[in-house]
């Protein structure tokens, strides 16, 4: 199973459509999961059109996203099991906020957003992931978004780096 994961997409404000090299990789993808600041619907209108879709809400989206999307989800994918949080929140850095919503159900995967700044790490057994953005990467070199390949009980997780969102 192929997952695309993505965040911070800030559209329309950051990019008028979805840069080229995101769009490789959601023509093969089996799902999408958007880590929040989606900013419009528009954003997952099309996103549906490569593969089901589901996130949460961040910080910067609009009434409409936060009742379509929870603040925090968890997903089984091939036994593995992942849980999903924008991070956003006062205290701590982004990363060990989102590894303390979490920390009691010992997931095997966290993502979470909100930073920009791509992250890959493993904290007490859990694997914390942020993809970073492919619209707006602030003050990083590059854009970014990650892939979750699942098979049977093992997975691998990566970023995508490309230096154009055209």
């Amino acid at each position: 199973m192929k997952i695309v994961i993505l965040g911070d997409t800030h559209m329309p404000r950051m990019a008028k459509a979805l840069p080229p090299r995101l769009i490789a990789e959601l023509e093969t993808a089996d799902g999408i999961i958007h880590t929040g600041d989606w900013q419009t619907l528009e954003v997952l209108h099309e996103l549906k059109r490569f593969a089901p879709v589901d996130g949460v809400y961040g910080n910067a989206d609009s009434p409409e996203i936060r009742e379509l999307f929870g603040r925090e989800k968890r997903f089984i994918f091939d036994g593995i099991a992942v849980s999903l949080v924008h991070g956003d929140g006062k205290g701590k850095t982004t990363p060990l906020r989102a590894l303390e919503t979490f920390r009691e159900e010992q997931p095997d995967i966290i993502l979470f957003g909100h930073s920009h700044i791509p992250y890959h790490e493993r904290h007490d057994g859990i694997v914390l992931f942020n993809p970073g953005s492919p619209t707006d990467k602030r003050r990083q070199p590059e854009f970014s978004f990650g892939i979750l390949e699942t098979a049977g009980t093992g997975f691998s997780l990566r970023h995508i780096f490309y230096s154009s969102k055209v």
